[in-house]
């Protein structure tokens, strides 16, 4: 039963709820390898890799693919003259939350077959780590950067890893993950604190601040004079 006296302002205040299970939720129905050219095939090379094949969306294929191999996997994708995925649209990651694990997302395209194809890695939420495929497609540096930035999600092997969307300082987490507070992990008090205290560093990178001149001060008397000039 619901509290009518409550209103959207207090699920702020309180945060965000877990879910009841900790398995990441489906929300496809189970597929047949042999309905995709590429399933069919990947499962027939790397059947110790593939761990379910889902249709989602009405036609979207998914598969997921074990993280121990999921290089190899994506390597083969692109690499596979019979395949030839090399056109990487996408790197993101979701969190269902409820202790469930998080997925990293891939969607691949292939321009010669006209096939799409989106791989599914879950990682565990005391493991999330996974081998960055920047070496893969160039598309991947900046999207591997975003899931590492807003969900916690580090890629090995990733040449530039580090926060692309939020302060490189930034202290409270990881924004879109499910335990992340609506209003962040610290009080506004703190939060206004922190604000004012930025130095200049804070907004550039370090060559950056070289980049311009020496600050132009004037005094009060040219304050005044050009005040004048202009009026």
């Amino acid at each position: 039963m619901t509290d009518e006296t409550k209103s959207g302002f207090d699920a702020v205040s309180e945060g965000p709820v877990a879910s009841d299970s900790a398995d990441a939720p489906t929300s496809g129905t189970i597929a047949d390898a042999g309905s995709h050219p590429t399933v069919a095939a990947m499962t027939e090379k790397f059947s110790d890799a593939v761990r379910r094949h889902e249709i989602q969306a009405g036609d979207e294929h998914v598969v997921f693919v074990d993280r121990g191999s999921c290089h190899d996997v994506l390597t083969w994708l692109k690499e596979d003259p019979a395949q030839d995925y090399a056109f990487c649209t996408d790197v993101t990651a979701v969190d269902f939350g409820g202790g469930a694990p998080l997925q990293v997302v891939y969607q691949l395209f292939s321009l010669t077959h006209h096939y799409t194809l989106r791989v599914k890695v879950e990682l565990p939420l005391d493991a999330l780590e996974i081998p960055s495929v920047e070496d893969l497609w160039k598309t991947a540096n900046w999207l591997e950067r975003e899931v590492y930035d807003l969900f916690g999600i580090t890629f090995t092997g990733h040449p530039d890893l580090r926060r692309i969307l939020m302060p490189h300082d930034y202290a409270e987490g990881h924004p879109l993950r499910k335990d992340f507070p609506l209003r962040g992990r610290f009080s506004r008090a703190e939060q206004t604190r922190r604000a004012l205290m930025q130095e200049p560093e804070h907004f550039y990178f370090p060559d950056e601040m070289g980049s311009g001149g020496k600050p132009q001060h004037l005094s009060p008397a040219e304050i005044g004079t050009r005040s004048k000039d202009q009026g």
